[in-house]
């Protein structure tokens, strides 16, 4: 026997991965298989997928992984899991799917009026927080469901995340950690609880408690590996299924922010950045700190939904011949782009990006931007600076949260898609003027997910020995502070104004829509 590994699966957008860590952050085993098809769209703006893709999945990912690992899959301790967020699927009484999973990347929205009574309406309008209610209400699919499959609705016995379903096969038991539950479901994120009837928000999304799953502590053993499950994955029968949190959460454990001082950044399909609080805040208002990993700690967000899926839109509408000559070449369409990415000056010669491609709880009403064209922009231009637009949009989530929290960000590290570029990182810690810090891995999800189950198995005394053992800072990006200035400028004299002089725009936009 040798030592102690730690089975992961990391279920994404676009990919899952299977990888055995250990206790000094490496993976001596990897696999990641990518999917043909990452969802099921019907008509515009849909995302399903079969209720049982992703555990399929995992079973082949687990298969592989076991072929290629040999004999280190006898020196596994314990498996963990963490997955994309708020991904529904309704299950009945012998726990079968009633439908398809609706995936995060829908755009659906239920069309009847927020079920609150005359009081809890003139609250919501006191407190200037309706039309953030509507959103919500409106973008939960457990609202969607209720008004369009109504049969379904109330066939449903629980509704449940991917991670939750994902237990279930695995163990046979369904519970979840309050990390786990992050989305269009009624959780009190503060006490780490199903709402109470009585609060105020409940009616957002209405669902009974006793249609929701157990709750359990991070670092507790959700359940054991069946038998069942043991001959579809090859993993052991009998090994403990370690509950840990959501890939963002895990991801910014992983990277070592667990802390006041750190925050995380990711550019992936959605871009975020994270903090590490034991106090509870909200990062803006009536968005919640969503429950961390840590099951003492928080981690306060601000998301900008479309993220670097932006430079894909980007790459399919204006960059098909970069896309190529990047084939020919062997590498992406974006480490291509990158390359140019120094041609172009700080500010983009006047262009700004607002990526509000999505609308967000504080800006329900807002729409992308694009601004400040001149003959002399080229599309390099534009890639450029939708980079650093959402960088801009981050910087502006984080100094919000430093205001809300008293706190100082010191450090950023950074993981996701776009963290493999130098150059991005490079931007990066120039616009924020403050270094910017890579790891030894771009698999931080994973690897915040193994720490969960080293620290509950003893292997480690806390997260502290955890981090100072598995995590290594290889890249450190210091900030030209030359460029910060330039930025800072942007930031304060056009950036942060543009969407107070937009909102009447956006207002009249809304009129016109549908």
């Amino acid at each position: 026997m040798g030592e102690a590994l730690i089975l992961t699966f990391d279920i994404g957008t676009q990919s899952i991965r299977a990888m055995l860590c250990d206790k000094e952050g490496n993976f001596p085993a990897f696999v990641q298989m990518v999917y043909e098809e990452p969802f099921i769209s019907e008509y515009p703006g849909q995302a399903e997928q079969d209720p049982d893709f992703y555990f399929n999945k995992l079973c082949e990912a687990s298969q592989a992984l076991k072929e290629k690992a040999g004999d280190l899959f006898d020196d596994i301790k314990a498996i963990t899991v963490t997955t994309i967020r708020d991904t529904l699927l309704c299950l009945d009484k012998d726990r079968k799917p009633l439908r398809n999973m609706i995936l995060w990347l829908d755009r659906r929205e239920a069309t009847g009026s927020l079920p609150a009574g005359a009081v809890k309406k003139f609250a919501f309008e006191y407190a200037g927080m309706m039309e953030t209610a509507k959103m919500q209400h409106s973008a939960a699919f457990c609202n969607w469901i209720k008004e369009k499959e109504p049969h379904i609705f109330r066939k449903t016995d629980k509704f449940v995340f991917l991670p939750t379903y994902l237990n279930y096969l695995l163990t046979g038991v369904l519970r979840d950690t309050a990390a786990n539950q992050i989305g269009h479901l009624p959780l009190n994120y503060e006490d780490r609880k199903w709402m109470a009837q009585s609060e105020m928000t409940r009616c957002v999304f209405d669902i009974p408690e006793k249609n929701l799953c157990r709750l359990v502590k991070s670092g507790s053993v959700i359940g054991e590996i069946t038998d069942e499950a043991a001959a579809k994955t090859g993993i052991p029968a009998g090994l403990p299924l370690i509950a840990t949190g959501s890939d963002k959460g895990c991801e910014t454990l992983g990277l070592s922010v667990n802390k006041a001082g750190k925050a995380a950044l990711s550019f992936g399909t959605s871009a975020t950045v994270q903090f590490a609080t034991k106090k509870y805040f909200e990062p803006q208002q009536f968005l919640p700190a969503y429950p961390a990993v840590l099951n003492d700690t928080w981690n306060p967000e601000i998301q900008i939904f479309f993220g670097y899926a932006m430079l894909r839109w980007f790459i399919a509408n204006f960059a098909q011949e970069e896309a190529r000559l990047a084939a020919e070449q062997g590498i992406s369409p974006e480490e291509y782009l990158n390359k140019t990415l120094a041609d172009i000056p700080a500010g983009c010669d006047g262009l700004i990006v607002q990526p509000y491609w999505e609308p967000g709880v504080a800006c329900p009403l807002a729409k992308g931007t694009i601004t400040g064209f001149t003959p002399l922009h080229t599309k390099y231009h534009i890639y450029r600076a939708i980079i650093e637009g959402i960088n801009f949009a981050l910087m502006e989530g984080m100094h919000l949260m430093e205001k809300r929290s008293k706190t100082k960000i010191h450090e950023l590290f950074v993981a996701g898609g776009g963290s493999q570029s130098d150059e991005i990182c490079r931007i990066t810690a120039d616009m924020f003027g403050i270094p910017v810090k890579r790891i030894h891995t771009h698999e931080a999800s994973s690897l915040g997910a193994s720490m969960v189950a080293f620290v509950a198995l003893k292997e480690f005394k806390n997260y502290d020995a955890a981090i100072k053992s598995m995590v290594r800072i290889c890249d450190v990006f210091e900030p030209d502070m030359k460029k910060s200035l330039i930025y800072e400028d942007i930031y304060e004299n056009v950036y942060t104004k543009l969407y107070p002089k937009l909102l009447p725009v956006f207002k009249g936009m809304k009129k016109t829509e549908g």
